[in-house]
């Protein structure tokens, strides 16, 4: 099968990652007698790290259902206490710290249903009167075994609200502004209808929002066999005959905006923290939602109206046409209206963040304790993700290296591959700890409630000293296309070489498949952009720390895929994902434990910091050259000069530089451990003089000047691009423009921030 061909390493990054700083280290291979790393210490961690163990966690974790704070999910806080508290292979200490968090779930007693009726009285009479002429179905097939047991939870939307909408169909495409525009343009009036969209073009949540600004009364959501099973949906195509998504198959997820508890924005979300009132809480999708199976008896075969765009065509066997209601000549009468009812419920409920701790020899003691410490060994601010797993290497002079714990239903791919590579990768340092092995500070976390959508509890603010977030209700094991030159991710005797046949290198291997042409590299592997997507987004978007998320995927010249097909769904069990991994031995697991590994060594053993600023030039002058070419014209009409922005960039470029030969200097000498430290500072702080809190107001925990969500459709600075793209139609003195002129100045002055933060401090 094509699927099994898993042939790349990807690694989406933003930031400091984002833009290649860490992976200039990587980009030219480290002589065999480095000093900056312990290649004694990584030979024995390559070669500890057990593709066995990685599997036999898989299995464990994934074993059944384990949704946030369900007492499965309660078992396993329990059972990483006991892994990470093991005389012979545990950390220094572990410990578990909870919240009480806000979630979502549907209604037991009344479970959420979408019927199709001849007349529609209000409800709740439509089921007495026997006028129900189809239902769609309620959960998916048990194919395996697996997908009918009592603790896989019912596809919902979280944080959708209750209600019992009814009126005619149609059909919205993605459910984007622009989709809802057009069937305006259609001439169809959408007040009071329900829209069915389908996964992909935009956020969950961002359906709903869009459907409610045109007047619709409930949106339904599908999994289109176009997005995800290239066309095929028949049972003989699917899982557990291929990696395809079986035709019953639902994607459940959060329809939450935001990242972090609900109540307690900006705040962990413990006792004596201020919590908001129900009513004033945003972000949740504004009318009822509902996930549905869309490949059996859909009602989208039997639509009326005009044909939908060609763009619009799925793959459910039918034309695709707009509605409203149904034509005539199909299963339903032409009158028959939807009815979506929905019983969601909010609960407080306790979550667990599950954190381990490797003291280490340079820097020992408990977190909370290093702030001001006078100890030279550098660390980073760098966060990862393998699979589903998002690593973070963060805070002042420690390694956070996490994953989320719970699943929507099984999760043996999100997060349970993540989580099974962490804990092998937490073992093999917890023995070399109890050898004496020299290490320095590394923290494993596990945190929960990704799956509620809650996604930023307070980590440890004490570990931080700030409210690091710590959840998201989705991680892309697929990468995009991005900036920055790539890691060579060297082992003592070689790279790490990549599964499958060959001899390849995973550098050689990701260069293969994911590339791009780099001005000062050549050739080098592509990285994409880290989006809202992942538990990395609060440490990138609200803290300003730099991040990374790896994944080894599948070739996607072979799949128009836009993820692994049963994400979130009851399919993804511990027998779906690994045919061709099973039978070379869970190798790739093995790989990307050891290139997690060998980056944490690396990030927490050089004496100067893998960082190269120099490359953070790349993207900035990328996003300058944009905004010169094609906004240059636009905002000169309106009196705008880019003149300031030119020479920000130019600024930073030069103090980029300046740092770098500093760098190479002192790597010549017998520097100061003091002067080590200042520069590693430097570069650690750099992320952080992008953040402005107030430079997009709109959006809550967004404060990342370069990687704010962009609407606009110039590849530039975002908050630029965007009100741009708001001020277009809009006349010279508007207030559209008088943002567009803010943002250029937030801009402006973050990249001069960031120049300063590079600069010697005797020249401050």
């Amino acid at each position: 099968m094509q699927w099994t061909k898993v042939l790349g390493l990807g690694l989406g990054a933003a930031a400091l990652l984002g833009l290649g700083i860490i992976l200039g280290h990587f980009a030219i291979p480290k002589k065999a007698n480095s000093p900056d790393l312990d290649l004694e210490i990584l030979e024995t961690v390559m070669g500890q790290l057990d593709a066995h163990r990685i599997r036999e966690n898989l299995r464990e974790l994934s074993r059944e259902p384990h949704l946030a704070s369900s007492p499965r999910d309660e078992d396993l806080v329990q059972l990483l206490l006991q892994r990470w508290k093991d005389p012979e292979s545990g950390l220094d200490s572990a410990e578990a710290f909870t919240y009480e968090v806000l979630l979502s779930f549907p209604s037991q007693e009344q479970p959420n249903v979408v019927d199709i009726a001849m007349t529609l009285p209000p409800p709740p009479t439509v089921g007495p009167t026997g006028d129900i002429i189809h239902s769609c179905h309620r959960t998916e097939e048990n194919v395996t075994g697996e997908q009918g047991g009592p603790d896989v939870i019912q596809p919902y939307a979280a944080y959708a609200p209750s209600g019992n909408p009814q009126g005619l169909l149609v059909y919205a495409n993605h459910g984007t502004e622009d989709d809802f525009k057009e069937l305006q343009t259609q001439g169809i009036k959408l007040e009071g209808t329900i829209a069915l969209t389908r996964y992909g073009g935009v956020g969950r949540g961002d359906k709903a929002v869009n459907a409610a600004k045109h007047g619709v009364a409930g949106v339904l959501v599908y999994t289109d066999p176009a997005d995800i099973n290239d066309g095929l949906s028949s049972p003989s195509e699917t899982f557990p005959n291929s990696w395809y998504l079986p035709p019953s198959g639902v994607e459940r997820g959060s329809y939450y905006k935001y990242f972090g508890d609900p109540l307690t924005p900006y705040l962990p979300a413990i006792p004596s923290s201020f919590r908001l009132d129900l009513a004033n809480i945003s972000g949740f999708p504004p009318i009822p939602t509902q996930p549905i199976v869309c490949s059996l008896g859909c009602p989208a075969h039997n639509l009326n109206g005009t044909s939908a765009p060609t763009t619009w065509q799925g793959a459910l066997g039918c034309h695709y046409r707009l509605g409203p209601g149904f034509r005539p000549d199909g299963n339903f009468s032409a009158d028959s209206q939807v009815n979506v009812s929905v019983y969601n419920r909010l609960e407080l409920r306790n979550s667990s963040n599950v954190l381990g701790i490797i003291r280490g020899a340079v820097e020992p003691g408990e977190p909370l304790l290093c702030s001001g410490c006078h100890c030279y060994s550098p660390r980073a601010h760098l966060s990862l993700s393998s699979g589903s797993l998002p690593l973070f290497l963060c805070s002042d002079r420690y390694v956070l290296y996490g994953n989320h714990r719970d699943s929507w239903v099984h999760g043996a791919v999100d997060p349970s591959s993540g989580t099974a590579v962490l804990l092998e990768l937490s073992r093999v340092l917890g023995t070399l700890l109890k050898k004496g092995e020299w290490l320095t500070p590394v923290i494993p976390a596990l945190w929960e409630a990704k799956a509620g959508g809650s996604r930023g509890q307070e980590f440890k603010t004490s570990l931080l000293g700030v409210v690091a977030g710590a959840y998201r209700w989705r991680t892309r094991p697929v990468v995009g296309a991005g900036e920055g030159p790539a890691p060579r991710l060297n082992s003592p005797s070689g790279q790490i070489r990549s599964p499958g046949p060959g001899d390849l290198s995973i550098y050689d291997n990701w260069i293969r498949y994911f590339n791009r042409s780099s001005p000062v590299y050549g050739l080098v592997p592509s990285l994409g952009s880290l989006g809202a997507g992942s538990d990395y987004a609060p440490f990138i978007h609200f803290l300003g720390i730099s991040s990374m998320d790896i994944a080894y995927t599948y070739d996607r010249s072979k799949t128009s895929a836009r993820i692994y097909p049963t994400y979130h769904t009851a399919f993804d069990t511990f027998d779906y994902p690994w045919p061709c991994d099973l039978a070379a031995g869970f190798s790739s697991h093995q790989a990307v434990a050891r290139t997690a590994g060998s980056i944490i060594l690396r990030l927490s053993d050089s004496f100067f910091l893998p960082l190269k600023v120099s490359d953070y030039s790349e993207t900035l002058r990328s996003f300058l050259q944009a905004a010169q070419q094609d906004l240059g014209a636009l905002l000169e009409q309106h009196s705008i000069s880019l003149g300031p922005l030119v020479t920000a960039v130019e600024k930073f470029e030069a103090e980029a530089a300046a740092l770098g030969q500093r760098i190479s200097m002192l790597q010549k000498g017998s520097p100061d451990p003091l002067q080590v430290r200042m520069l590693n500072d430097q570069l650690m702080l750099l992320e952080r003089s992008f953040l402005n809190p107030r430079a997009f107001p709109e959006e809550r925990y967004y404060s990342h000047v370069l990687w704010a969500a962009r609407t606009g459709s110039v590849a530039t600075f975002p908050g630029l691009s965007n009100a741009c793209s708001r001020a277009n139609d809009t006349a010279s003195g508007s207030e559209a423009w008088a943002e567009v002129q803010r943002q250029l100045s937030i801009v402006v002055t973050a990249l001069e921030g960031a120049a300063a933060t590079l600069r010697p401090v005797a020249d401050l």
